[in-house]
């Protein structure tokens, strides 16, 4: 059977009496842990700023805290203290951010987590992990437990749909590597993108999806890979769009001087999403499957025409 991100994170507390799992009085992925670690679990109640301060005074003595919170709270809520405490001093504290982005089912603005990756990848050191899944979050468990930065993760632990690469920090993985088309993404819309590319290979239409994993370290060879190679590049993302994965990847392509591909995002801009159920969110803003192969289908075609238009 699949194993669970608590039953990962408390075999991993087993072999090192350093980490202390620590919550915001949110539970829902570690119910169970108080039971299991009885003398390294804490929960401060609703005050995600005392969290991240109690979790740097706890890393400042050796341990290797690891807390959990509402994505929206714990990223905005408590940012100047994972700033000032965790950043300035560089601190192991592992930051996990529950339903981010779309994943706030039916709630309305308040819970939006549509800012997180941007507010943590302002902090020196800070590494930011988005998982695609189950099977992607608890591969890179071990790795961040063990590393010596701060980490946030945009948990996410849905059943996977692609077989997944090794983790590594800083590296992409790919599906295709197809011309026409790229799409590049991280965590819960990897998915839909790779329904999305399915429909788009059927359809004849020469494709690649790229996977970032962590949007910080950024793989800047794969970003530009996709930019030199290919016509048409959507980045998608469950985001804003200023401080999300298209800026990084604007910033790469200005600062590379590589322009060739044209750059088309699909995320928010100066707007909220509509509050409703999850799939239709994702129908409403054009996220879904369907909608992102129509889209993505649309650039290749007015690419194509174009193309023609200079050559004839």
């Amino acid at each position: 059977m699949t194993q669970t991100y608590e039953q990962v994170l408390v075999e991993l507390a087993k072999n090192d009496e350093r980490i202390v799992v620590m919550t915001a009085e949110n539970r829902a992925a570690i119910r169970n842990v108080p039971a299991l670690l009885p003398n390294r679990f804490i929960d401060t109640g609703i005050t995600e700023q005392t969290l991240i301060g109690a979790a740097a005074g706890l890393a400042l003595r050796g341990r290797i805290p690891v807390v959990h919170g509402l994505a929206a709270f714990i990223s905005m809520r408590s940012f100047e203290f994972a700033r000032t405490d965790v950043g300035l001093a560089d601190l192991p504290v592992k930051i996990v951010g529950y339903v981010p982005g779309l994943l706030s089912d039916g709630n309305g603005p308040t819970h939006q987590a549509l800012e997180d990756n941007a507010l943590m990848k302002q902090i020196p050191g800070m590494q930011v992990f988005t998982p695609a899944d189950n099977a992607e979050l608890l591969a890179a468990l071990p790795h961040i437990m063990s590393d010596g930065n701060p980490w946030y993760i945009r948990y996410y632990d849905g059943e996977a749909t692609v077989q997944h690469e090794a983790f590594e920090p800083g590296i992409a993985e790919e599906f295709g590597d197809g011309t026409d088309v790229a799409i590049l993404t991280s965590g819960y819309m990897l998915q839909h993108c790779y329904k999305a590319i399915e429909k788009l290979d059927a359809a004849g239409v020469s494709t690649r999806l790229v996977n970032l994993r962590t949007v910080k370290p950024l793989d800047e060879v794969a970003v530009c890979s996709a930019l030199l190679e290919c016509r048409n590049v959507l980045v998608v993302e469950d985001h804003f769009r200023r401080g999300g994965i298209y800026t990084d990847v604007c910033e790469i392509a200005m600062r590379r001087g590589v322009t060739q591909a044209r750059v088309v995002p699909v995320s928010f801009h100066e707007r909220w999403f509509r509050p409703a159920k999850l799939e239709q969110v994702l129908a409403h803003e054009g996220m879904d499957a369907n909608s992102l192969f129509e889209f993505a289908l649309s650039c290749h075609a007015t690419s194509a025409q174009e193309k023609e238009e200079v050559f004839s």
